[in-house]
């Protein structure tokens, strides 16, 4: 049996209704926080100079984000990412990718 309170609202609302709204309005407000922005997932292995060097050259922010990796199995861990505005995360890719492959012998694949 569940207790039902009747709120000024016609939606009938449930005790610890008021704990979702505030997490839909947090959730909002960070949604909000991260508009416009967008990350590049770093692999793991790329040199620290490299990802200081990307974000003091493109002003991009340094966070982490838990993303699904695919090794022998597929697990979820937390990789670094570079966050900013699109021009600045595509020229951040970009130079990462140049500077690894001048000292790796990348090649892009078709």
């Amino acid at each position: 049996m569940q207790l039902v309170i009747i709120m000024t609202h016609d939606d009938p609302k449930y005790i610890g209704d008021e704990f979702v709204e505030e997490d839909e309005n947090t959730q909002s407000e960070k949604e909000k926080e991260l508009e416009g922005l967008y990350d590049l997932v770093l692999p793991p292995g790329v040199p620290n100079k490299l990802i200081m060097e990307a974000v003091d050259k493109f002003n991009l922010e340094v966070s982490t984000r838990k993303c699904a990796v695919k090794t022998i199995e597929v697990d979820t861990d937390n990789l670094l990412i570079l966050r900013g505005e699109l021009d600045s995360v595509n020229k951040a890719h970009d130079y990462i990718f140049r500077k690894m492959s001048e000292k790796y012998n990348y090649k892009r694949g078709k």
